[in-house]
Order: C-alpha cells, then structure tokens, then sequence
C-alpha cells in the first residue's frame, strides 16, 4: 500500500499551522473519493474541481477507492486552497509525479475546471510556515510576487496544473517569481489644504509622532475628517520587518492586490454601521478585522457616537494590548492590531452645542445623551482630546499655510527616530506602548513638572491610566522639541489635551 504525501497549511489567526495531505488510492471502492479531517464543505467540494481539472489536462481518475486524509485530523481545515495540494497528492500516488519529490513541497491554490490555479489568501504566512520547515512552496502565478517577499525557499508560482506537471517533469521552467514592493503609496492629500485649525494640527502632528490615540470634536464642517485623511501624509513608511507583519495580516484578509507588497502605512475608515466582526475581527472564518488590517497604521472612526456601543466597547481590550483575540466554541485565534485610533465626532447631535448663533435647543440633555454612547473607559484610553472650532469666512480667505505635510512629516520622522533609538531591544517602538518602569524612565518630568502633573491629576480627577497617558503624551512632546527631559512646559501642553470630559 503506498500513500503519497503534499503538505499545505490550516490558519489560526496570523499561524499557519502545517497539514499533512495524504493520498491513498485503494485495490477496490467502485470510484469512490472521501476526504476526512475535519474539513468544512469548501474542502469537500474540492472533489469535484480536482477531478475536472485532472481530466482538463488528459488524467482520468483510477475507479478505485481514493481517501485523502488531512492530518492532523483534530485540526479544522477551511477554505478552497486545499484543491492543489490534494491534485498534486493524487498525481503522486498515481505515479505521474515522483512522490519523494511532492513531499518536499507546502502547496496552496484553488483549481479551476479547466485546470488553471486561482489565487488564494493566506500565501505569505504559507510561505514562510515553508522556509521554517525547510520545503518548498508551490502557490498559484497570481500569489508569487507575496510569497517571493518571505524569501529562504523555493517557490514555484504556476499558472495552471499542466504548467507545474510539465515543470516538474522537466518538460519546461517555471520562472521564479520576484517580490514586489511599491516603497511609495498612492498620494495623499497635504496638510497645507487646511486653514485655520493651528491647535488641532498640532495636535494631529503630536499623534502622529508617538503613535497616540486621539479623539477631535467640533461641529460640523469644522475640518475633522479633512485632517484625518490627511495623517497619512505625516506618518513616516513601514520598515522590512513592519511591512512583513502588516502584509501577513493582509494576506490572509485577501487584500495584497497583485501580490504587492506597501511600505506605506494603512489608514482604514469603516463606516458606523460596522459590525463587531467586521471591526475586531471574526465571523464564520474567524477573518481579520479591521483593527488588524489597521496594525502599524490608523483606524479612523468618524461619527463615533454613531457605532454601536457594545461594538466600541470591543476596542478596549485591543487598544491596551495591541491584539484581537477572537474566542469562538470552534476557533480561538489572536490577531496583532497594534493600531492608532484617530476618532472624530460632534459635541452633541445636532453639532452646534457650542456655537451663539446656531446654539442647540436641548442643551445640555442633547450632548449629555449623545456623548454618553460611548463609555467612560473608552474615554479614558484616548490619549489626547482637542476640541475643533468651526472655521470661519476670514478662515478661508487667507493663502495657504506656509507648513504642509513634508515639513510635518520630517519633525515626526525626527521624533520616531528618537523613540527607535531609546526604545532599541525593549520590544517597545513608540511612545504611546510604553508601560511601566520604562515609561517611569523615560518619561519622568522635572520637579515643576511633577508637582504641575500632581496638582491636576487631583482637580481633574485623573485616573492612573489617564495620569501615564499624559506623560506620554509630554514625551512625545518634548521629543518633537529635541529636549532630553520633561519639563513642566511639556506636561502642561500634554494636560491640555486631556480636558474634554465625559458628560455621561
């Protein structure tokens, strides 16, 4: 009895857990096919594609009893790129490829009838699962440029079954794909398109250089979402290895276009009506959701208010520990989304809570009810909170600002650098992750400042997490100013950032 054996891989968040694809091909069973292992109706279905594109390329199936087993078989097997390890399992054990050499090979694609091989998510964690284990990859054309980037192993990339039999049996070469990256994203729009606002760009320009969250609330057509969109334009570029994590959790959402890999941060915008699923992650597969497709970028929520409250409230357990954690009766994955939360909304329904001349008819019940949808722990974990006046007529008519994103830009690279250098081998890569005895290190204030942060903390009634995120935020501060220590100055712009109050 010989079984013939092709690895491939099962996903459990960012893993890719190694699954062995054994093919045995019985003495009798009238053409009977199964697949055992825990696999769900996409992989059952992979049946019927398998043997259409096997009979696509001139092969028949033997009528015999066929049983492929998807080992470990405890282990649930999801999804459509099982259909080539499993082709190239049957054309092992029916002789047509040396099976020694099959099982030398991780492999994952999704066969088409007439025997072409589709693109599938999931092919760079796949790749990489490949090179720890020393073995090969063979992936789908469309995939090869992702899995080139993994690096360490042999990939072949191949258009369709026929493509990778005759390769393998020397009749023709498959060309070695090459990783491509694209260093520069699409443009973005520049800080220098905003007038007015001086006090909510610098504090966009604080965010953006030690990675804090922020919260920004005026009335509408105040300029929020206008300078959300563009903190992009500020952030400096993802590194090889920042770029490798993000394009991991990309993989496996199917959203690396072309196989192309982005040195430039993501900015993710859901719209309110999103879902608990769609925004930390979850659903029938277990998928990434946004905050993960957010890691190492921004997440930017506008009309806050307008998500559901349980839905937000799901945001505070990946804000403190920089991953999502999907637990399900069937599934429990981890997700990484350490991301920026940059949020926008009005001070109270109608927007003009503020404002003499539009002023709200239900004040105070209008803001009291629309701010207290989202939580006080919410609040708390919010970094800096500015408050965004409306722009008026004057406001517009003035000449563009004389500082645009470039020069925004390399004050927060000079910044990140900084934090880069002090933060070498703790694990730790901005301001805003830093915890304990080393935020304690770094960012302790003089005494004026001490005492000024003491004082406030009390009258403000601050909370111990309230109390470290405004030294953070002073560090961050005094980074951008290239001072060594925080001083009382720097406390005392960070304690500004910190006097909008939940009415609920």
């Amino acid at each position: 009895m010989m079984v013939a054996h092709v690895y491939t891989v099962a996903f459990q968040g960012i893993e890719a857990r190694e699954v062995d694809v054994q093919v045995h091909i019985g003495d009798s069973g009238g053409g009977q096919f199964n697949i055992v292992g825990l696999a769900d109706k996409a992989v059952a279905e992979s049946r019927e594609r398998v043997r259409a594109a096997l009979a696509a390329i001139g092969l028949a199936l033997p009528f015999k009893r066929i049983t492929v087993n998807l080992a470990p078989a405890d282990l649930p097997k999801e999804g459509s790129h099982y259909d080539l390890p499993i082709a190239l399992g049957l054309l092992a054990a029916m002789g047509v490829l040396p099976a020694s050499e099959m099982a030398n090979y991780v492999a994952l694609g999704e066969l088409s009838l007439d025997a072409a091989v589709t693109g599938v998510a999931g092919v760079l964690p796949a790749a990489l699962a490949a090179s720890e284990s020393n073995r090969g990859l063979i992936c789908p054309a469309a995939n090869g440029p992702e899995a080139a980037f993994a690096g360490g192993t042999e990939i072949l990339a191949t258009p369709s079954l026929i493509a990778l039999v005759n390769h393998v049996k020397g009749a023709s070469v498959l060309t070695p794909p090459v990783p491509r990256v694209v260093e520069a994203g699409r443009a973005v729009p520049d800080l220098r398109d905003v007038k007015g606002q001086e006090s909510a760009k610098r504090a966009i320009e604080i965010a953006a250089a030690g990675g804090h969250n922020l919260l920004m609330i005026g009335p509408p057509g105040a300029g929020k979402s206008m300078m959300a969109q563009r903190l992009p334009g500020v952030l400096h570029p993802l590194d090889a290895r920042e770029a490798l994590e993000l394009s991991m959790v990309q993989s496996l959402a199917g959203e690396l276009a072309g196989g192309t890999i982005s040195r430039t941060r993501p900015f993710r915008n859901p719209h309110h009506s999103a879902s608990m699923a769609a925004l930390v992650g979850g659903g029938l597969k277990v998928k990434p959701g946004e905050v993960s497709l957010a890691h190492l970028g921004v997440l930017f929520l506008d009309e806050l208010p307008e998500f559901q409250r349980g839905v937000l409230d799901s945001l505070r357990q990946p804000i403190e520990t920089g991953e999502a954690v999907v637990a399900r009766a069937n599934a429990h994955v981890r997700y990484p989304a350490r991301f920026q939360l940059i949020a926008a909304m009005n001070p109270c329904r109608c927007g003009y809570l503020s404002d003499p001349t539009l002023g709200c008819g239900r004040a105070p019940k209008c803001a009291g009810d629309y701010q207290s949808r989202i939580s006080g722990p919410l609040f708390d974990r919010i970094d800096m909170h500015v408050e965004v006046a409306g722009v008026t007529a004057a406001d517009l008519s003035l000449p563009p600002p004389a500082e645009g994103s470039a020069e925004v830009a390399a004050r927060v690279a000079a910044a990140r650098q900084i934090q880069r250098e002090r933060f070498a081998g703790t694990g730790v890569r901005t301001n805003a992750e830093a915890e304990g005895e080393l935020l304690d290190k770094v960012a302790k204030p003089d005494a004026a400042g001490s005492k000024l942060l003491t004082e406030a903390a009390e009258r403000m009634k601050l909370s111990a997490r309230g109390y470290h995120r405004v030294l953070k935020v002073a560090r961050t501060i005094a980074d951008l100013a290239g001072a060594a220590d925080v001083t009382k100055a720097h406390i005392a712009e960070a304690l500004s950032y910190r006097r909008i109050t939940h009415l609920a």
